[in-house]
């Protein structure tokens, strides 16, 4: 027998073992999916490239469209052994490197830690629950979902809702319910804005914006907006922020509130606060403000 021939065998052996411990999830209603080198997911097929389909997904759970391939990252994830096992997913599991997982469509969040130091805050400000180890750190699992996000402190990432997160076994430990200590990571207020200085209104009067029913269905439906986009979220995101400051940016009465909120919104469509600060003051410019 040649060398190369266990080698070979352990190859051989590699998709289907991927495959049982994708299988052995979906049994337990966890929604997975084959990750390619780099921990990556498989790119979109013919039918969905550059949204052919309609765009990436925007819900919180999997199905993004009609096609059963491994497509739309982490909405791809499933629990349906026939489509797992199906011909269309054979080839990604045969160059398959890892499984992931969709923590939201399992109920859960995972805070990502990814170094000691991410780890060592966690242990002093965090309820301890099960934890798993990683290449550089470990990831801690709660019970509950929320919306993700990256970078929420230095070298801290939350994975729920909108995301995937690479299975590296069960871990150890009692997995608690998700803290407030870990929602409130995710909502954060944007970075400081440059104050806008109301001019004073013509004769003298108050301003018409700072009557509290007309600002506040100005900020409500620009959260409804944002919240019904289903493409082209960060573009919806800017034009509705431009028409926000367009009509209440002059006159001072926005607060840093009705600000939060719209963040907050555009973080639920799973943007990033980098993102949101990004478009802000892209509005805030072209405004000349």
């Amino acid at each position: 027998m040649t060398q190369a021939a266990p080698i070979r065998r352990v190859l051989d052996h590699r998709p289907p073992a991927l495959l049982d411990i994708a299988l052995g999830l979906a049994a337990r209603a966890v929604p997975t999916l084959p990750l390619r080198a780099g921990k990556l997911p498989f790119g979109n097929c013919r039918l969905c490239a550059d949204n052919a389909c309609g765009g990436r997904p925007v819900m919180k759970t999997a199905g993004p469209c009609i096609c059963p391939g491994v497509c739309h990252g982490w909405a791809a994830a499933t629990t349906d052994t026939h489509t797992l096992t199906s011909p269309l997913w054979a080839r990604a599991w045969t160059q398959a490197q890892a499984v992931a997982y969709h923590p939201g469509g399992a109920g859960l969040t995972v805070v990502d830690l990814d170094n000691a130091d991410a780890v060592a805050w966690a242990r002093q400000c965090l309820p301890a629950t099960r934890t798993v180890p990683t290449t550089r750190g470990e990831h801690w699992i709660y019970r509950g979902a929320m919306q993700s996000a990256n970078a929420v402190r230095p070298g801290v990432d939350i994975k729920s809702y909108m995301a995937y997160a690479r299975w590296l076994g069960p871990g150890t430990g009692t997995m608690a319910v998700l803290p407030d200590a870990v929602r409130g990571l995710v909502v954060k207020m944007p970075s400081p804005v440059r104050p806008i200085t109301a001019p004073a209104p013509a004769g003298g009067g108050e301003c018409p914006h700072r009557v509290p029913a007309y600002l506040a269905r100005g900020i409500a439906m620009a959260e409804q907006r944002i919240n019904e986009a289903t493409s082209a979220v960060h573009t919806t995101v800017y034009r509705t922020f431009l028409a926000v400051l367009s009509a209440h940016g002059q006159c001072g009465c926005l607060t840093d509130a009705h600000v939060g909120r719209l963040f907050a919104a555009a973080q639920a469509k799973g943007e990033t606060v980098r993102h949101c600060t990004d478009a802000w003051t892209n509005a805030l410019t072209r405004l000349g403000l």
